[in-house]
Parts: C-alpha cells; structure tokens; sequence
C-alpha cells in the first residue's frame, strides 16, 4: 500500500506522482495566508526538524519551500457549520509543498495528511529525522469534509483528567481530523473549572471524598477531584485551536447539578440538605430556575468565553429533576412571571434565557435533545440528540443537529462480548457498529439530512478512571468514526482495516493504548477482582430502551 492509500480518514483524491520532495531544517515558509496558518506550518515543521543538521552541504538547494493560503483566516469559527472549513489542497512536488485551504481548520489537516505521508516515526514526540532529511512522496490531495461537525465528548466531572491528558486527547484527535473537543466541565460528581467571581464552586465543588464502584458497590474512601484554571482553560483552546479543532465546553443545567448545590446550596431546593459528593452514580437533581441562579450562571458562562473564545458553549438541559418546582413558592412566582405553567415550559424558558445571554455575547447555544423537547432552543440552537434516530430527526425538523446516540457513539460501552472486557456500563458498541453509523439517515428527509452538522462520539467516565482505559475506549473506534464523519461512510469495510492497520502504527508511535482489533491485551483485561466484567453485554436491551424513551416528547 504506497502512502497515499494510506491516509485516515480517506481523502476525496489522493493521487501518487513519481518523485519526493526532501524536508530538511532548512525548508523555508513563503509569505502568504494569515499569522496562524503560518505559526501552524512553522510549528509542524519545527517538530518534524528538531535534529536535522543545519549544516548539510547543499540543503539549501535541495529542501522544500512550503507555501500556504488560508484565505487569510483569522482562525476564528463563525461560519456556515453546513461548510466547515476545513477543505484543502495539498501538492507535493521535488522542491515545493503548496497548501491551499479553506481556513485555518483547513491548513491543520493538510499538515495532518502530510504527516501521514511520511514514516511511522515522525508521530513520535522526538522523531530522529535521517541525515538527509526527510523524504515526502511527490503528489496530490484533494479534500473536503463531508460533515463540518467531527467531535468527541470527554466526560471529565464523573473522573477528572489533568490537563496534560487533555492536551494529548486533542493531538490524537488532531491525527484523525476531527475538529470539536467537547469537553464535559460539570456533573452531580464533580465541577471542573475555575469560578474566580463564585471561588466556592471549584473550591467545595471539584471534589469528593469517596467514589462507588458501580451503583449499589462500596465506596473506596479515596478523595477524587480536580479542576481546571481559567488559564488552563484558555490554553487548552488554544492548543486546540492550532491543531484545528475547537473547544467546546458544556456547563450541564438546571439537571445534573449536585456539584454546583454542593457549593452554593442556595441555588437549590429550600430547606433540602446540602448535597455531598459521595459517588459516580448520584442523580435526579435540579437547581432552582429563578433569577438569582441565571446572574451566577452567566456570571461564570461570561468567565468561560471570555478565557476560551469558544464559539458554541453547552448548557446540557438533560435528564433534569424538575417535579419540585411548582411547589416551591419562590420558583412557582418565577414561573407565573414567566407565563409558565408546567415545569417542562419553566426548564425551557430557563435555559433559552440563558441562551439570549450567550447569543449576546456572539456564542452559540448547544443542548441535548431534552431541551429541544421543552422549547429550551433558540432558532439558532444545535441540538445534539443522544437518544436515537428519532429524537434526532424530530430536531432536524426545525433546527441543526449533531447526531450523538448512544448506539453507536458511547464508547464508554464494551467493544466486543469476550468474558475478558474490563467491566464497563454496557454494550457491546463494535467497531463494525461504529463504521456502519449513518449519520444523516436515507429515509429522513433532504431538508432533515440537510439540518444534520455531523456527529460525535461520547465516553462517560463513570466506570473510566485514567488515561490508560480512556485510550482503549476510544481507539480504534475513534478510527472508524472519523472515517464516517469526514467521507459520509466506511464504503469498503476491508480496504478501510487496511488503511486502520497502518493509523495503528501511527497510534503505537504517539504512546496510544488503543484496544487491538483482536481483543485486549492482557493487562486490558477485567481479570478476577473488581473491574470483572459482571454479566454479558445486553446491546439489544438498550436499544430498546433507547427507541423507547425516542419516542418521548
């Protein structure tokens, strides 16, 4: 297989010519496309170039000149999400590299593509390039994505993760042209970011005292926590950002809120004792929907985009507890001000007032499909609908939709039905499921698969608790859905196996403890102690379940 039938996820064209063009340290950057795409190209080169010899005797004549037009894109994300940047065009001859792309987003995954181009090795953190350089084979690519949302979920309240982990989850997500890291800040277990104007939230929110290994197991009597600084925040944007991807953080409300009572329990139920954070398993929780709960919702929504930049930020709107409302006098005045008579019409006015409040600050709202079913959206809402095809199709009637379904996106989910998998929260999600997902349905209409932006893969860390598993989880079936996303389908499931053969090299390179297709390695495995898988995968049950409550309004 020559190295552009190589590439992952698979070019539109990618045509071999004879010849290669010889990078060495002293290839230079023409004048041309904007600050970023330069400092993008530069970057590259200076992590492929590290131990080349500055001295080589006539370099200066044999190495490339590299050339890029963005269009002059500032890096920021503001356009049609039905054509993200992120097409391009990459030539390679002998002496020049011509990148032409529509965006920022654009020139990351040609300098994605070229890096695939070249030897397993240069995937390494400290490749040693030859002598002579490193040899780039002459030819042409012609991309463009097929859905402009490419994203991965990272649950980090259930189980937090450092920020070193973070910034190595979007170079591996970089290496698959994905393009959205939606990053999951705030849960009943856990609040994962840094409130300078409300301190208490990640003072008493961003930690626990013990954690439960399965809803009804023991607790461990460990502490876990964990937050994210402002500043930390602000550089993991813009480390994505180099890399093409951008930041979505979600502030899950008015559901999923024990962490946030937990740290101002006057934003909850009156009289209701102040909740601890005790386990992974918490739930059935709500904040109260009145005006003093949305002045410290924005409060730290404001402190969030103004450290990030983010153009989209979620509000979450899931699975909230909502049935106390009315009874409350100060909530039931909020809702009679409102015109609202039913608690579902009251989460819906709440999150779309929150929503007005990020439309003026330029930011786009993103909720799950509850709040789609409440009237929770603005006209310009993405809804992302986790619960099946058909509370998919029911938001794309009228809004864009990202498609995240827990079958077949939840790769917290088992990957196969061998007694061996570690003990996990379902499944089994197969890498065949994954690269046979459809994400804008044949059946649904042309105006519905219109409304789809594209899709994302989601790990919930319930039962996640390092990086180690996290690898595993993800890859390979990161591979197969990357390939969905940017070419609309796997159209030859052998011809891709082969092309994943070769991205798991790559992914050995930069240190991913993916799960090999044959199943897991030996210390992958449950074993006989407490991450024993407890019964067989039951995939067929829970997709049952999912149609039904589909079909809830």
């Amino acid at each position: 297989m020559d190295a552009y039938s190589a590439l992952l996820p698979k070019p539109a064209k990618a045509v071999p010519a004879t010849g290669y063009c010889l990078l060495t340290a002293d290839a230079t950057v023409e004048a041309g496309g904007s600050p970023l795409a330069r400092t993008m190209v530069r970057g590259f080169l200076a992590e492929l170039l590290p131990q080349v010899d500055q001295e080589i005797p006539g370099s200066t004549t044999r190495s490339a000149v590299i050339t890029v037009d963005d269009g002059g894109d500032n890096g920021t994300d503001g356009g049609d999400d039905r054509h993200e940047p992120g097409a391009y065009t990459l030539r390679i001859a002998p002496r020049r590299v011509e990148i032409r792309a529509a965006g920022s987003e654009g020139v990351a995954h040609a300098l994605t593509a070229l890096r695939q181009l070249l030897p397993d090795a240069i995937w390494r953190r400290a490749a040693t390039a030859p002598p002579e350089g490193w040899q780039l084979p002459c030819g042409v690519i012609e991309d463009r994505p097929v859905h402009g949302w490419r994203g991965a979920m990272l649950d980090v309240a259930r189980h937090f993760f450092p920020k070193r982990t973070v910034l190595r989850y979007v170079d591996l997500l970089a290496a698959h042209r994905f393009n959205r890291l939606h990053l999951h800040l705030s849960d009943d277990q856990g609040w994962r970011v840094e409130s300078r104007l409300h301190p208490a939230l990640h003072q008493v929110g961003s930690w626990r005292p013990s954690t439960r290994l399965g809803p009804d197991g023991p607790d461990d009597g460990t502490p876990h926590g964990g937050y994210y600084t402002l500043d930390d925040l602000a550089e993991i944007a813009a480390y994505a950002r180099l890399r093409g991807i951008t930041l979505v953080p979600e502030i899950d409300v008015p559901g999923h809120t024990c962490a946030l009572r937990a740290a101002l329990p006057e934003l909850g139920r009156p009289g209701e004792e102040q909740a601890v954070l005790g386990t992974v398993w918490a739930g059935g929780t709500s904040i109260a929907p009145v005006g003093r709960t949305e002045a410290v919702l924005r409060d730290v929504l404001g402190e969030i985009i103004d450290a990030t930049g983010a153009p989209y930020v979620h509000l979450g709107g899931d699975e909230c507890a909502m049935d106390w409302w009315p009874e409350d006098p100060e909530v039931a005045a909020a809702m009679a001000a409102a015109g609202c008579t039913t608690p579902q019409q009251m989460h819906g006015h709440f999150l779309r007032s929150l929503g007005e409040f990020l439309a003026g600050r330029g930011v786009r709202m993103v909720v799950w499909d509850e709040g789609y079913v409440t009237g929770g959206v603005l006209p310009d809402t993405i809804v992302m609908a986790w619960r099946g095809d058909e509370a998919a199709g029911r938001a794309a009637s009228t809004h864009d939709v990202v498609r995240s379904p827990l079958f077949p996106t939840y790769f917290n989910f088992d990957q196969s039905d061998l007694d061996e998998e570690r003990r996990s929260e379902g499944g089994p999600i197969t890498l065949d499921d994954v690269a046979a997902f459809e994400p804008a349905p044949a059946n649904w209409s042309p105006q519905a698969r219109e409304r789809v932006l594209g899709g994302q893969f989601q790990i919930w860390t319930e039962w996640v608790t390092d990086e180690r598993h996290l690898d595993y989880l993800a890859f390979p079936r990161a591979c197969a859905l990357a390939e969905v996303l940017w070419s609309g389908r796997v159209a030859d499931p052998d011809e891709f196996r082969a092309r994943l053969a070769r991205q798991l090299r790559r992914l050995d390179a930069m240190g991913a403890e993916y799960r090999p297709p044959a199943g897991p390695h030996p210390w992958q495995r449950g074993g006989t102690g407490v991450w024993q898988r407890s019964s067989p995968g039951r995939i067929a049950e829970t997709r049952a379940w999912l149609d039904s409550i589909s079909h809830q309004a």
